[in-house]
């Protein structure tokens, strides 16, 4: 595009210059009518030519920008067309099982989350990028002797072992850490992770609850579990594996290059965030894609909303969604339900989540059911809500709204502290599945960093629709509902295990 401006440059500065000039008069001397007509030609001849070049260099201009313009933002796509996946993309849901959890010998379970770390450690080649609230994944980290720990100390020895494999890894974490003690990231950068810590209360006053891996930008995944022993063989935790779907994984990637970039000293939230971290996949544009030979649409959303450009999707508007897209029934399995905020505004009422359950319940006959977590640490402070919630069920006039604790047998791991609990943040509904990385409180979708990760799909296209992603999370709630862990607030009673009692 250079060489061609400077082309046309020269060609007009040289048909004005003076020895031209002289040259042309010279030879039209002595005859004016014939000279006129020469002279015009010539000068046509001559703009023609120029307006020739001028076009080219314009549509080499064009060509170029479009160039730039796709170097600079590789997803843009037209916003009237959807956004698709053209590779072979399998999914996986993974769980983590506490020890001696029984749940008899005919219950199902997903992939297990240790078996589909090791898998994605094994399978990377080139990058791996973490974003995690704390590492620890060694008992002494917390001060405890416990051969459970082993599966821990395994995946932290594999972590370390990736730099020699000239395989980049790339860790974010909050600070200040709840595992002060651990020393997993120093050792980690010792070997040659590059390790990065944000200080989101100084931020956005809130933390990095985020949960999530990008391997090699093609495999991802999200889940409820930190990177962390006890989630492995203490903690009850539950995501999905993406294998094979760069275009989300790319996009994931810009979530986690926003924690990495304020990880600087000194970082402060751009406003508005730079043009890179826009996105073309979201709830209105999802990328639609095929998994389990079923047509599925699918998106990340994210939080806090000051780490969201415009085009992201936001958590909680994520939530909202689907639960006002259910047309059956809403099944939600979270640790914590507590519509306020804990933290920076104590006792401030925060009922977006709770209104959007009970108006689908009231409006549309839609089904609710609602199973929180109770272990030794819960916080009481939420069991008035769901009895308010409960409350409110009244089969006779088409309203269902039913409320389970689900209670983790601490057995004989009295001495793991934080532990044997329901650590899981999903919701499953008719057509929708949702799997989060954050408790349901205000604090966590307004000024905390989480991501959620949402799959809609057909099941009535599907031969068999307990093989999708959404029938096999449906499954995995009714085998918790259902369970012996599973006990109605009415029926709770004495229960050591459970704070509420």
């Amino acid at each position: 595009m250079t060489s061609t401006y400077k082309s046309t440059f020269t060609e007009e500065r040289n048909f004005t210059s003076s020895p031209y000039k002289s040259l042309h008069d010279n030879y039209v001397s002595n005859r004016p009518g014939l000279s006129r007509i020469k002279s015009f030609l010539l000068i046509m001849g001559c703009l023609t030519i120029l307006g020739g070049l001028l076009a080219i260099a314009l549509i080499e201009k064009l060509r170029n920008q479009e160039k730039i313009d796709e170097a600079l933002n590789p997803n843009h796509t037209d916003t009237h067309e959807p956004v698709l996946n053209a590779e072979e993309s399998r999914i996986l849901l993974v769980e983590s099982i506490p020890l001696w959890m029984d749940y008899g010998t005919n219950a199902t379970f997903g992939e297990p989350l240790y078996k589909a770390w090791k898998d994605l450690i094994s399978t990377a080649t080139t990058q791996i990028d973490v974003a995690s609230f704390y590492w620890s994944l060694t008992g002494e980290d917390i001060n405890v002797n416990s051969s459970t720990d082993r599966p821990g100390r395994d995946i932290l020895e594999q972590f370390k072992a990736l730099p020699k494999r000239n395989v980049s890894v790339r860790v974010v974490a909050s600070f200040p850490s709840i595992a002060p003690n651990s020393t997993d990231l120093r050792i980690l950068k010792e070997h040659g992770v590059h390790v990065r810590r944000i200080n989101f209360r100084r931020l956005t006053r809130g933390i990095l609850h985020t949960k999530f891996w990008i391997v090699d930008r093609r495999h991802i995944y999200i889940g409820s579990a930190n990177m962390d022993w006890r989630a492995l063989t203490q903690v009850k935790e539950l995501g999905v594996v993406l294998y094979n779907c760069s275009s989300l994984a790319t996009d994931l990637q810009k979530i986690f290059q926003s924690y990495w970039v304020m990880g600087r000293p000194n970082a402060t939230v751009p406003e508005p965030w730079p043009a890179f971290y826009d996105t073309s996949i979201n709830a209105e544009q999802p990328l639609h894609l095929n998994l389990d030979t079923v047509p599925s649409r699918v998106y990340i959303a994210a939080s806090p909303p000051a780490f969201c450009p415009d085009s992201r999707t936001r958590d909680l508007d994520a939530v909202l969604s689907v639960i006002s897209q259910a047309q059956q029934f809403v099944h939600v399995a979270v640790m914590e339900y507590y519509p306020a905020s804990k933290f920076f505004y104590h006792h401030r009422y925060w009922p977006d989540i709770e209104t959007a359950l009970k108006r689908s319940a009231f409006e549309r006959g839609v089904a609710v059911r609602l199973l929180v977590s109770c272990g030794r640490d819960s916080d009481p402070a939420v069991l008035p809500f769901l009895k308010s919630l409960a409350a409110l069920d009244y089969p006779s006039e088409n309203i269902s709204i039913e409320v389970r604790l689900h209670i983790v047998p601490v057995a004989n791991q009295t001495d793991i502290p934080y532990s044997r609990v329901n650590h899981n943040k999903y919701m499953v509904t008719d057509k929708t599945a949702y799997i989060g990385t954050s408790n349901w409180s205000a604090d966590y979708f307004n000024t905390t960093a989480g991501v959620g990760f949402v799959v809609s799909q057909d099941a009535v296209n599907s031969s068999s629709p307990g093989e999708t992603l959404v029938g096999r999370l449906r499954a995995v709630f009714e085998r918790d509902w259902s369970s012996q862990f599973a006990v109605p607030l009415e029926k709770l009673g004495h229960n050591p295990d459970c704070a509420f009692s």
